[in-house]
C-alpha cells in the first residue's frame, strides 16, 4: 500500500479562521454578532461595512476580521498584502488568533517575505495564549523541521497540548505520530483513539485515517464495511483518496454493494479533484461502458490527464489505446512514447510492451539489445509474458547469445506464473496510507459547507 505524504493527502483539507474569527468568539449582541449573522448569510459586503470602521479605529477583532475578509477575498478583492498589514494590527495589540494568522502568513509568504523564524515567533505568542491552532503549527514545524531542527518528541508535546484543547488537526496530527511511532512509542490503540476523536468532529483526515486502519486491520478487526462507512464520511468532505476508494469499493463490492453507476460518480469526483488513481479507472469504465456509456474519446481524455501527471499505469493505458488503435488511430510511434514513460517508472506491462516494439521494429527502429533489456527487466518481476518473449529471443539468439537452455528456463516460469495468476485475487488497488493533517500550504479562510448527504445516487 502506498503512504500518502501530507501535503497529498491533505492539502485540500481546511479548517476555516475566517469563520473563526467571525463564528467562534461569544456573541454578546452588537456589530460583531450583525457581522456574524452577515457572513452566514454570505453578506460579505455587509460584513466588511460593519467591521471596516471598527477596524479603523484601532478594534483589534475588527482588524484580525477585516485581515480574513481581505485573505479570503470576500467582499474585498483578495489581497494578502493587505491581509497581513491588518493581521499586524491586531497581532500587535495581543490578539491571538491574529498572531497565529500572522504566523501562518510568514511561514508561507502570503503577503509578507517569507520567515519561518519569525512565523514560530509569533505561533508561540499565541500559544502563550493558550491558542490551540498555533499549538498545533508549532508542532508541525518541530515534525517538519521547518525554522527549527527537527523534533518529533517536541511535535507530539505540542500536538498533545492542542488535542487536549479539543484541536481536530491536533487530534489528527497526534494519532499520525502514534500511528508511525514518531517522538513517541508507536501504539495503534492510541492512534485510534486520536483519530476517532478528530473524525466524530468531522476532521475529513482522520475519517480517512480510521478507513484505513479498518480497511487493513490494523489496531482494529479488519472491517470492510466500517473501512467504506468512514471513507465516504471523508468523501463528502472531498477527501479525493476517500472518494477514489469509495468508487473502487462500488465497483468491487468491497464494503458496498456492487454498483458501476456510483463508482463512476464518485472516480469522476476524485478524477475533477486531481486524484489520478480515480482519473484512470474512470478511463477505464469508459473504455468498457461499466456504469456509463461506451466513450473512448472520454477514456482517451481522463487516460492523457492521469498520463500528464506522470501516473504509469494511465501512461500504459493511453499506450495500449495508440497500440490497439482503441478510439484512436493506430500509431505505434506515440504508442512507444507512452510505453516508455511507464517502463522507466518500473510498470512491467510497458515494458514487456516496449520490448515487443523493438522486438518487431514499429514505432521505433528495430533494436534487439534494447528488446532483451527491456524484456529482461519485466521477467525480473515476474511477468509472464516478458518470459516468454525473452525466452525466444534466447531461442533464436536475438539480441543475446543464444541459449536454448534458457529459454526452456523461462518457458516453465512463464507457464508456472500464468498458472498462479489464474489462482490469485486481483491486486488490491485501495488507497490504505495514512496521513497528517496539517500542511504548510493550506490557509485557513473559509468554513467547509456542512456535509451533505444525497438521499439517492451523487450525480
Amino acid at each position: 500500500m502506498v503512504r500518502l505524504s501530507a501535503p497529498r493527502a491533505a492539502r485540500a483539507l481546511a479548517s476555516c479562521l475566517l469563520a473563526w474569527c467571525l463564528l467562534a468568539s461569544p456573541a454578546f449582541g452588537g456589530p460583531y454578532e450583525d457581522a456574524r449573522t452577515a457572513w452566514y448569510r454570505a453578506d460579505y459586503a455587509r460584513a466588511l461595512q460593519i467591521v471596516q470602521p471598527l477596524a479603523l479605529a484601532g478594534e483589534a477583532r475588527a482588524q484580525f476580521e477585516l485581515g480574513c475578509l481581505y485573505a479570503a477575498g470576500q467582499g474585498v478583492k483578495q489581497d494578502d498584502v493587505q491581509a497581513a498589514r491588518w493581521f499586524r494590527r491586531a497581532a500587535d495589540q495581543g490578539y491571538a488568533d491574529a498572531q497565529a494568522n500572522l504566523g501562518f502568513m510568514l511561514a508561507n509568504g502570503r503577503g509578507v517575505r517569507r520567515n519561518e523564524a519569525q512565523a514560530l515567533w509569533w505561533y508561540r505568542k499565541a500559544a502563550a495564549q493558550e491558542h490551540a491552532g498555533a499549538r498545533n503549527l508549532i508542532g508541525f514545524m518541530y515534525a517538519t523541521g521547518q525554522g527549527v531542527p527537527r523534533n518529533d518528541a517536541m511535535a507530539v508535546a505540542w500536538y498533545r497540548k492542542a488535542a487536549m484543547q479539543g484541536d481536530a488537526d491536533a487530534q489528527t496530527n497526534l494519532g499520525y505520530m502514534y500511528d508511525t511511532g514518531r517522538g513517541v512509542r508507536r501504539s495503534l490503540a492510541e492512534a485510534l483513539a486520536w483519530y476517532r476523536k478528530a473524525a466524530e468532529q468531522g476532521h475529513a483526515v482522520a475519517q480517512f485515517n480510521l478507513g484505513s486502519l479498518h480497511l487493513m486491520g490494523e489496531g482494529v478487526p479488519r472491517d470492510e464495511v466500517a473501512a467504506a462507512t468512514w471513507f465516504l464520511e471523508a468523501a463528502y468532505q472531498g477527501h479525493p483518496a476517500a472518494m477514489f476508494n469509495v468508487g473502487y469499493m462500488y465497483a468491487t463490492a468491497r464494503g458496498l454493494p456492487q454498483d458501476d453507476e456510483e463508482a463512476v460518480a464518485w472516480y469522476r469526483d476524485a478524477a475533477q479533484a486531481g486524484d489520478v488513481r480515480a482519473m484512470a479507472n474512470l478511463a477505464f469504465m469508459y473504455v468498457h461502458g461499466l456504469g456509463t456509456d461506451h466513450d473512448t474519446g472520454e477514456a482517451l481524455h481522463w487516460y492523457r490527464e492521469a498520463a500528464g501527471y506522470g501516473y504509469a499505469e494511465a501512461q500504459y493505458r493511453l499506450a495500449e489505446m495508440f497500440d490497439l488503435g482503441l478510439g484512436v488511430t493506430p500509431d505505434a510511434r506515440a504508442a512507444a512514447h507512452w510505453y516508455r514513460l511507464a517502463a522507466e517508472q518500473g510498470h512491467a506491462e510497458a515494458q514487456a510492451s516496449l520490448a515487443g516494439l523493438y522486438a518487431s521494429g514499429e514505432g521505433v527502429e528495430r533494436d534487439d539489445a534494447e528488446a532483451v533489456r527491456w524484456y529482461r527487466q519485466a521477467a525480473a518481476v515476474g511477468h509472464a509474458g516478458a518470459q516468454l518473449g525473452l525466452g525466444f529471443m534466447y531461442a533464436q539468439g536475438r539480441g543475446t547469445t543464444q541459449d536454448v537452455a534458457a529459454a526452456q528456463r523461462l518457458y516453465e516460469l512463464a507457464a508456472a506464473r500464468l498458472l498462479a495468476l489464474d489462482a490469485s485475487r486481483d491486486e488490491d488497488v485501495l488507497v490504505a496510507g495514512r496521513a497528517a493533517a496539517t500542511v504548510s500550504d493550506r490557509f485557513l479562510t473559509q468554513m467547509p459547507p456542512e456535509r451533505q448527504r444525497p438521499a439517492g445516487r451523487r450525480r
